[in-house]
């Protein structure tokens, strides 16, 4: 089974703007253009069985529109996750709702939603959603919109962990995009529930420095992901088969993770 633990799709009602704008931020071109109908097509095309969606919340008063459709996706090709914005006024109640709507985890985007990921102000947030058990996925290191200011470099993250030792930590992009050398040096191998996903390693990460941070860290710690629309779950998958790892440390690594940390034994 081979599980895509990063996937952004969008409302129908908005998708050719978001991913326009999002193309245009980037200088790449997207594989879809946003919706599910597609995506869903290409999964069958790259062998993918089941895409974990993350929305994000880029504004407070976005969280129950997002959550709602988020929602509505869930099941099927999808495992969807909720988001939150740190600076909304009913972060907790929307925590309490994303629960109740039987969504699976809370994307969190620090360059987009205006944070340095070990504030202060933003530790009763963790501990609400450690309280909840539900995993966390942040966007790590370099992101186009903030080129100058990483919010989420591995020094920081290193700092969060720390702090929140019992929240569910996933740290996109193999621990910080762009970032990797940091990433083995500093973040690989930290105690604690702290996974690396693997989105959007095709195009610059080297298979040996891959190989090199999986192996620190541990390959039951790592989770397959494209950031589908921005790169190629097959590329990704032929990148990790390069790797000297186990079969079985690759088959954690396509789905028995994700199986695991979500919960989802006995159902997918």
């Amino acid at each position: 089974m081979l599980i895509d633990f990063h996937v952004h799709c969008f409302n129908e009602k908005i998708a050719e703007k978001a991913i326009s704008v999002l193309e245009e931020r980037a200088g790449i071109a997207p594989y879809t253009r946003g919706l599910i109908s597609q995506t869903t097509a290409l999964f069958d095309k790259w062998g993918v069985d089941k895409g974990v969606l993350l929305p994000i919340a880029t504004k407070p008063s976005q969280q129950k529109v997002i959550n709602d459709w988020a929602a509505a996706q869930d099941g099927g090709r999808f495992i969807s996750f909720g988001s939150v914005h740190p600076d909304a006024e009913d972060l907790t109640e929307e925590l309490d709702r994303i629960v109740e709507l039987g969504l699976h985890g809370i994307k969190l985007h620090p360059d987009y939603q205006g944070f340095m990921v070990d504030e202060e102000r933003l530790d009763p947030m963790y501990d609400e959603i450690a309280k909840r058990g539900l995993p966390v996925v942040f966007h790590a290191g370099f992101d186009v919109v903030s080129p100058k200011l990483i919010h989420c470099p591995p020094e920081r993250a290193l700092n969060l962990i720390k702090k929140h030792p019992t929240l569910k930590i996933v740290l996109a992009h193999l621990g910080g995009n762009d970032c990797w050398q940091q990433v083995y040096d500093v973040l690989a191998g930290v105690d604690g529930e702290v996974y690396f996903d693997t989105a959007f390693t095709s195009r610059y990460l080297t298979t040996g420095l891959m190989e090199k941070i999986i192996s620190k860290h541990g390959a039951d710690r790592v989770l397959f992901a494209s950031d589908c629309p921005w790169d190629d779950p097959s590329e990704i998958k032929e990148c990790i088969m390069r790797t000297s790892l186990s079969d079985d440390d690759k088959e954690k690594i396509f789905s028995g993770n994700a199986i695991r940390l979500l919960g989802l034994e006995g159902q997918v």
